[in-house]
């Protein structure tokens, strides 16, 4: 390391944010980034800590050390090759991942860890911007074809990695864009959609081809898919989201979350929506059930719509505010852990321990407001509960939206014509090799591993990627193998 004593000089810094006042007026990013000044010292704070826990605790085991001391020393071009050696789309990482790299800096253990989130994004947008990153398109091609159903970050990861080897890409999205969970499921003013359409275009010049409105199993056949292709990579994502069925479930003003989400990110985008199909919390006192990123990112959305008021709540505990023998170091706590999204921070009420009962509705069938009660957990460990008597309540609400995660991947259309195994959780079975139970079929991301973090999708994508190179070259690959001499820490 080139500044041995930069984490004893200085201290931890991070990218401010526009005020609230301002960013809650429209769907654009509102993070203010460091000077190169700034960032080259934050680097110079990545210790020389002998075994770098940042690296296998990142599930594309970036190798941060390596690109911290480039930035240090200014050497930019180098940092960029550092990264992009194990990360696909630094540009979408360096946004939305939650930093599990950060959870096991070893300087966290006595003091605030490096801010590796920020130098990350901060190497691929100065790439970018100095003409840095161009296309690559394979210096030979194999003859073979790759089918990629499903243009997420799994898909797209996938697909990037098999078109540098030489074999030919089409990525099939059944909608209407390309991009997936990325298009569709987060906000623009955590992910601007001109971010993806920058790497799309660099991946089409580079070779890969994309066909939207492809809906494998509805309006394509399965057997069209499978005639023109070599392998198949199925990568569509957990898209069942789960359910609350209680009383008043149908009423008119009770939706899923992604709905909301996806709608307005296609009204960001200029589309037209039809005024009776319209999710708007303008107005209205929302309710978002469902404690995760999904629910922040519904809050964020509800306060630029101009909600009357805004509540989150969750079936679970609160967590606690530090680490607990549950979440020791260099785990990352995720969602055990207390954290406040900027969407929390721009104006939301949020509860812990409630259960929904049931949902009220007017004369006229829409919904009024939502009772509750409030509940006393067990054993947590185990899902056990019991009602607090005289706790309950009622939610006055003209919008409630069910953000509680997605239990599996469609098993109707595709999957079915495909025949392929499925888990006992419904997600897709596979191999060690990412290879389903249909001969040529691979599969990756949340369609096999279930709902997960998006960092988590771009490592499935490239590892797949690499096990049908082989599959195509007879066990042989060019791409490099991620795998470490030691285990992953989880």
């Amino acid at each position: 390391m080139g500044k041995l004593t930069g984490f004893r000089e200085y201290k931890r810094k991070t990218h401010s944010y526009r005020p609230v006042e301002e960013r809650v007026k429209g769907f654009f990013e509102f993070m203010v980034p460091l000077s190169k000044e700034e960032l080259e010292k934050q680097a110079a704070r990545c210790m020389d800590c002998g075994t770098p826990f940042c690296h296998p605790n990142c599930p594309l085991h970036n190798i941060v050390p390596d690109f911290n001391d480039h930035v240090y020393r200014g050497k930019w071009e180098e940092a960029l090759t550092s990264l992009t050696s194990t990360n696909s789309f630094p540009e979408f990482t360096g946004r939305i991942c939650p930093a599990l790299c950060e959870s096991g800096c070893v300087l966290g253990l006595i003091k605030e860890p490096v801010s590796i989130k920020n130098i990350e994004i901060a190497i691929i947008e100065h790439a970018y911007k100095e003409g840095l990153i161009k296309p690559l398109p394979p210096r030979h091609r194999t003859g073979k074809k790759v089918a990629v159903v499903g243009s997420g970050p799994a898909g797209l990861a996938a697909a990037d990695q098999i078109n540098k080897a030489g074999h030919s890409v089409i990525v099939y999205e059944r909608s209407d864009r390309v991009g997936g969970l990325l298009r569709y499921g987060i906000p623009d003013f955590k992910l601007e959609k001109k971010i993806i359409d920058r790497r799309l275009e660099l991946m089409i010049k580079e070779g890969i081809e994309f066909v939207t409105s492809a809906d494998v199993g509805v309006n394509m056949s399965v057997e069209e898919l499978r005639s023109g292709h070599d392998a198949i990579v199925l990568a569509g994502g957990s898209t069942i989201p789960r359910d609350l069925p209680i009383p008043g479930r149908d009423l008119d003003g009770v939706h899923f979350a992604m709905d909301f989400l996806a709608q307005n990110n296609k009204r960001v985008a200029g589309d037209h929506i039809a005024p009776d199909e319209e999710i708007l919390a303008t107005g209205k006192n929302v309710l978002v059930i469902g404690g995760g990123d999904t629910g922040s990112d519904c809050v964020g959305t509800s306060i630029r719509h101009g909600a009357a008021s805004v509540t989150q709540i969750e079936l679970l505990p609160k967590p606690p505010d530090t680490r607990t023998q549950d979440t020791p170091w260099p785990t990352h706590p995720g969602p055990r852990i207390f954290s406040a999204s900027t969407s929390h921070e721009e104006g939301c009420v949020r509860e812990w321990s409630v259960s929904t009962k049931e949902f009220v509705g007017d004369a006229s069938g829409r919904l009024s407001a939502a009772r509750y009660v409030k509940v006393n957990w067990t054993d947590p460990s185990k899902f056990q509960f019991e009602e607090i008597p005289g706790s309950e309540g009622v939610y006055k609400t003209e919008l409630v939206l069910l953000a509680m995660g997605f239990v599996h991947p469609d098993p109707k259309g595709m999957l079915e014509q495909l025949g392929v195994e499925k888990d006992n959780r419904g997600n897709v079975k596979t191999n060690e090799a990412y290879q389903t139970s249909v001969e040529g079929v691979f599969s990756a991301g949340d369609m096999r591993r279930g709902q997960s973090l998006v960092v988590w999708a771009i490592s499935e994508g490239r590892e797949c990627a690499r096990e049908v190179d082989k599959y195509l070259k007879g066990g042989i690959s060019r791409l490099k193998s991620k795998k470490l001499p030691y285990s992953r820490l989880s």
